[in-house]
């Protein structure tokens, strides 16, 4: 008899928390864009947890199980998730949607309503062929707490082999977690009318 997987925990820095990657709202997490590699391998059931720059001390941003996998198309095409196209002109929650990629027979189509990422970014974006979703969260935004896992301070290449000795700790931890939005994003959400956000650091 094959013995239920463990699930794994990845772990990476978030350069940049507008909102967008990961995108905390409508009720759901979801990480559509940017960490292309996290989205690829990453399997239902297991962790995801993101963290602020090693020079503000790895405070945690949010952190996620993997509730569902989706290709991008079924990602675009599902009711649930239409409140995550972006509307560039409403600001606020809406000019960060993340669902902003789908293939028909030309090839790759980004929503041109997209206030984040623009052409530069389709190639990155849909390499990692999938979108997280995790409807189980946790997201801090800009008043997340200090890692105290114990977990080794990580730079801009993410971990999940080698947090598998951290694993029982965080699952431990993440149960006793308040779940939702509890905060805003470190950015300033756009404001109405402000069109095509501000270039930022990669992802």
């Amino acid at each position: 008899m094959q013995s239920e997987r463990q699930p794994r925990l990845f772990s990476y820095v978030v350069a940049t928390d507008r909102g967008f990657a990961p995108n905390p709202f409508h009720g759901v997490c979801t990480l559509a864009c940017c960490k292309p590699k996290i989205r690829f391998h990453a399997e239902v059931g297991d962790y995801v947890m993101g963290l602020s720059p090693r020079s503000t001390g790895n405070r945690v941003i949010y952190a996620m199980r993997v509730s569902e996998k989706l290709t991008f198309n079924a990602y675009w095409r599902d009711p649930r998730f239409r409140a995550k196209k972006p509307k560039r002109a409403t600001g606020g929650e809406r000019a960060v949607g993340d669902n902003i990629y789908h293939w028909d027979r030309h090839g790759w189509v980004q929503d041109p309503q997209s206030g984040v990422h623009g052409e530069n970014d389709i190639a990155k974006d849909t390499g990692g062929l999938y979108v997280l979703v995790g409807k189980e969260f946790t997201y801090w935004g800009d008043d997340g707490p200090l890692e105290t896992l114990g977990l080794p301070m990580i730079g801009r290449a993410h971990r999940s082999v080698s947090n598998r000795p951290w694993l029982p700790a965080f699952e431990e931890w993440f149960a006793q977690q308040e779940r939702g939005r509890l905060c805003n994003p470190t950015m300033a959400l756009p404001l109405p009318e402000e069109g095509r956000a501000r270039r930022r650091k990669p992802c």
